[in-house]
């Protein structure tokens, strides 16, 4: 039996290089949830699926989108002086690669990929983030 190319590929990557080839668009954030422990400060177990119910959710963001794309001034008054439109500007969004994000999960998508758990998160949905400081 022959594969086809595209799953021979995808076997000899590792998942570090599956979700680099992953592009986040917009203002949305790709987030990995952190395993919350399976028992209450006062040893009772909780129940399969009572993490995936509350209402705020934690993560460490894995890939963040370009931001919120803004117009490009239209100053240009000779349609041939005008570009293809591949100058699209952005505004940055706040959530950076590594950082530890509280969100709401309502606004939250939750996709699975690769058989691992994650969220695709608009940067509206981000309650806080924990960055650690950045040497000068």
């Amino acid at each position: 039996m022959i594969m086809p190319a595209f799953k021979v590929l995808n076997m000899k990557l590792t998942e570090e290089e599956k979700l680099h080839r992953l592009i986040v668009v917009g203002d949305r954030v790709l987030i990995k949830p952190l395993t919350l422990s399976k028992k209450t400060k006062g040893g009772l177990f909780l129940p399969p699926g009572y993490s995936e119910k509350e209402e705020i959710q934690t993560g460490y963001v894995l890939k963040a989108g370009p931001g919120y794309p803004i117009p490009v001034p239209e100053n240009e008054d000779e349609p041939w002086k005008r570009g293809n439109g591949d100058n699209i500007r952005y505004i940055p969004l706040q959530a950076k690669v590594g950082d530890l994000a509280i969100f709401l999960q309502k606004g939250a998508i939750e996709i699975v990929y690769n058989e691992e758990k994650y969220f695709i998160v608009p940067q509206n949905s981000i309650l806080l983030l924990e960055r650690d400081d950045e040497p000068d």
